[in-house]
């Protein structure tokens, strides 16, 4: 029987429905006059995502704190899903911002600091060609086209449960042992499912098996997988990845734009070898919309041997606004201000501080849930840590989540909608922190556990 001091998912969710309603006209007003002229209300359906009874609108957003247009402030672990990693609106990059305002916005031909900024980034992320885009799905789109012509072949290769953009290729799932289109996409260009192969991340045979095939040009990879719950790799397996890829052939791509806050050369900086491509989007510009893919010497020479052969003609990639003068400002001002070790120490320390918090939390309660770190961006799950994706989307227990993200954001404490995800940025106060192990502990302390 259920204890009366305790609440089901269910009823925790209408009464925080009910309180948010309650505690937020202004926003409830905004999103009336928004509703006859957005879609579901919102400029972009992501925005409608959080489970509200109507969207939060914000009035403004500075370092960890947001504030909605009812003047309600956030500590917030979100940072816009990581785009703002770093807090937000960072002195340099508004600094940057502000001086190139008045300079020129967009102009089609490359801005003064390109050649230095294209130093920083060789610097910074150890690759000597460099690409840059608006956004990460673009990034990885322009490398995957990149793959299929310079190997010929035509499909490839992802991990059950990744995201990497809107990708048309990579919007697929593993089910039953075969690759099929992923759930819920919406006009679709073609089956996904006939140009990508999808195995269970840390499965090495399942890797080798599908790269014997010929067929894969590439792989794309996050180095831990990130959405869909967190997977961490396996020992081996990252440089089983590597070697497998290069034995086959097959070029390997991996998209850091979640594993950036790993340290300010990513996840790969640890790593002894180098990918063929490297895509990050999202925070690489300190939050201005922009992505960048950097490539090796020798796909640089593979791919001018493409261009060299190709017909005249539009290449099917790249766009008017990319790479403009506002986005190069914003890169130098990051790559030289935020992408530092001092920057990513502050970070780690308060992802240590939480790990280490919400562990005492579930010990506490005697509960066997997992908590996963890489670099400031955590993520925790219902039970053991998962050793793919299959396993971690098994664990998810929606509603349970639904009813802790909107108890938190009543308490002014914002976490992603999707998942338990959360970032540490660097001017985080430790007294946050312990707040939000603290409301968690109140949450487990109130709700029913099994009756999600």
């Amino acid at each position: 029987m259920i204890a009366p001091s305790r609440l089901t998912p269910e009823t925790v969710i209408e009464r925080e429905r009910a309180l948010f309603a309650e505690r937020s006209p202004r926003s409830a007003e905004l999103a009336q006059r928004a509703a006859p002229h957005w879609l579901s209300g919102v400029p972009m359906h992501w925005m409608a995502d959080w489970g509200t009874p109507f969207p939060l609108f914000v009035s403004k957003a500075s370092g960890v704190t947001l504030t909605d247009a009812d003047a309600h402030d956030y500590v917030d672990f979100c940072l816009g899903d990581t785009g703002a990693m770093y807090g937000h609106s960072p002195a340099p990059i508004a600094d940057a911002i502000a001086a190139q305002a008045t300079r020129g916005l967009t102009c089609m031909l490359p801005a003064e600091a390109v050649a230095s900024v294209g130093e920083m980034l060789a610097a910074r992320f150890q690759l000597p060609f460099w690409q840059v885009t608006q956004t990460a799905t673009d990034a990885n789109r322009a490398a995957l086209r990149w793959a299929r012509a310079i190997t010929g072949r035509s499909k490839v290769l992802v991990f059950q449960g990744c995201y990497h953009g809107t990708v048309e290729e990579t919007m697929v799932r593993l089910r039953g042992g075969r690759t099929v289109p992923r759930e819920g996409a919406i006009g679709p260009a073609f089956d996904a499912a006939s140009a990508a192969v999808a195995v269970e991340f840390n499965d090495i045979e399942a890797l080798e098996r599908a790269l014997r095939s010929g067929e894969i040009a590439a792989v794309i990879a996050e180095p831990v997988m990130t959405n869909i719950g967190m997977v961490l790799p396996q020992a081996g397996f990252l440089d089983a990845l590597r070697a497998r890829t290069r034995a086959h052939d097959v070029l390997l791509i991996l998209d850091e734009t979640h594993t950036l806050s790993s340290g300010p050369g990513g996840y790969a900086a640890s790593l002894a070898w180098q990918s063929d491509f490297w895509v990050c989007g999202k925070a690489i510009a300190g939050g201005l919309p922009a992505a960048v893919f950097g490539f090796t010497a020798d796909i640089e020479a593979r791919m001018r041997a493409v261009l060299a052969k190709r017909e005249a003609g539009h290449s099917g990639m790249g766009t008017t606004l990319a790479a403009n003068p506002l986005v190069f400002a914003a890169l130098s001002a990051a790559l030289t201000h935020l992408h530092t070790e001092d920057t990513h120490a502050a970070m780690h320390g308060g992802a240590l501080q939480l790990e280490r918090g919400l562990q005492a939390v579930f010990t506490a309660r005697g509960l066997d849930w997992h908590i996963s770190r890489v670099g400031a961006r955590l993520e925790f799950g219902f039970g053991p840590a998962p050793h793919n994706g299959s396993e971690a989307e098994r664990a998810m227990r929606p509603t349970l989540e639904h009813a802790l993200h909107l108890w938190l954001l009543n308490r002014g404490l914002l976490v992603t909608p999707f998942h338990n995800m959360m970032l540490t940025a660097p001017m985080l106060p430790s007294a946050a922190i312990d707040r939000f192990c603290a409301s968690v502990g109140e949450f487990l302390d109130s709700v029913e556990l099994s009756a999600s």
